[in-house]
């Protein structure tokens, strides 16, 4: 019995892995494929109008079979959230990161997803959400995680640092449509910049449209749906050539299916089950594997130079990161339950992204409600507990 006991464990344990492991996986391929498509013209509303397209299809049975008995009467104000959800979390900031995503390279988009925790903790200090508590050891090492993650995006923002390959002998001939020129590198960072901006905003939001349609897989079939209409009404504004919106088996095609299917249908059923088994703050501990395999996989299949700059931001991030969860987790084990008052926050990742994983913890008086949204970018997860 307790040989079976033993394997029972270690095969849960390991199948726990395989999933985290594919989510990032998912990531990875996602964030490459979209730099690819994206250096070769493809319009980016387009992209995320037939995206959230198939998301939706890809969704749309679960929303049906699983809270089929648990619809609830969509008003106005429900309509109005679902709404400001999609445009604030989806159209803005997805769109945003990718048009930094194709101004810059895909491992330097991928460390500001992993900054977005930090700016959301900001924003809930902001707010009175979140308090500092700098007078616990916890509390202390969330804070100088958050430096440190800070400190790791500005260092790839403003030092470059030595060129090299991670293959000196390949034979990759690098397109020139994937150079990038130092003012579009620029452009591109502020739009990262603002993409998280966005994305923390749209986590704070998260809240509020918690209270008022609590159904996490039709709130994000409808939120896919909005998001689909309202790319579609932006990019018919800035273009309405057929060219621009011609579907054609190609490697656009792929990445739509792929990141619909993949990023955010399979990725969205293995967080949701991870959460379920292991908790709020397991997936988020294999975010930054993202970070290193989109860096490698983008030195060795895409040509691109790594730059000792990125590589020293990429070490501060992933070590602040870590910092910053474990701080966060500590922090709320010490709290009392009652009134604890707290939020735990965790990322993912992309979307990379693209997708990636969020986590928002607010003990309230209420029931409680669980809430995961899959969005990538490179397809970026949330769950939010109250």
């Amino acid at each position: 019995m307790a040989v079976m006991g033993t394997v029972r464990k270690w095969l849960g344990w390991s199948q726990m892995v395989a999933s985290m492991l594919a989510v990032q996986v998912f990531a990875t391929g996602q964030q490459l494929l979209s730099k690819v498509i994206l250096s070769q013209g493809t319009f980016i509303f387009a992209l995320m109008a037939y995206r959230h397209l198939v998301a939706a299809l890809c969704v749309a049975p679960f929303a049906f079979f699983l809270e089929r008995g648990n619809s609830k009467k969509l008003t106005w104000s429900t309509w109005f959230w679902l709404f400001i959800n999609a445009l604030t979390g989806i159209t803005a900031a997805m769109g945003l990161f990718y048009y930094g995503l194709r101004d810059t390279t895909a491992t330097y988009s991928t460390n500001f997803l992993n900054i977005i925790p930090i700016v959301t903790f900001v924003f809930s200090i902001v707010f009175r959400i979140e308090k500092l508590g700098l007078g616990t050891r916890a509390g202390k090492i969330k804070i100088v995680g958050a430096i440190l993650c800070v400190g790791g995006a500005l260092t790839t923002c403003l030092y470059k640092g030595k060129a090299f390959y991670l293959v000196h002998d390949h034979n990759f001939h690098r397109p020139a449509a994937m150079n990038v020129s130092k003012s579009h590198w620029t452009r591109g960072t502020f739009m990262l910049i603002g993409s998280c901006l966005c994305y923390a905003t749209w986590y704070i939001l998260q809240v509020k449209l918690l209270k008022v349609f609590p159904s996490k897989y039709r709130a994000t079939l409808i939120t896919c749906i909005m998001a689909s209409i309202q790319s579609a009404a932006l990019g018919l504004c800035l273009d309405r050539r057929k060219a621009a919106w011609r579907l054609e088996w190609n490697l656009q095609l792929v990445t739509i299916v792929y990141s619909g299917a993949l990023s955010t249908a399979a990725t969205f059923c293995l967080l949701a089950l991870s959460i379920a088994k292991r908790g709020p703050t397991y997936a988020p501990m294999f975010n930054p594997l993202a970070l290193i395999f989109v860096a490698i996989s983008e030195s060795l299949v895409l040509g691109e130079k790594m730059r000792l700059g990125i590589v020293l931001g990429t070490v501060m991030i992933i070590v602040g990161l870590y910092s910053f969860l474990w701080g966060r987790r500590k922090e709320t084990k010490c709290l009392p339950q009652p009134d604890a008052g707290a939020e735990e926050l965790a990322k993912t990742g992309p979307e990379f992204g693209e997708m990636q994983l969020k986590t928002i913890v607010i003990p309230t008086n209420t029931s409680p409600v669980k809430s995961v949204y899959a969005m990538e970018e490179g397809a970026l997860k949330d769950t939010v507990e109250r």
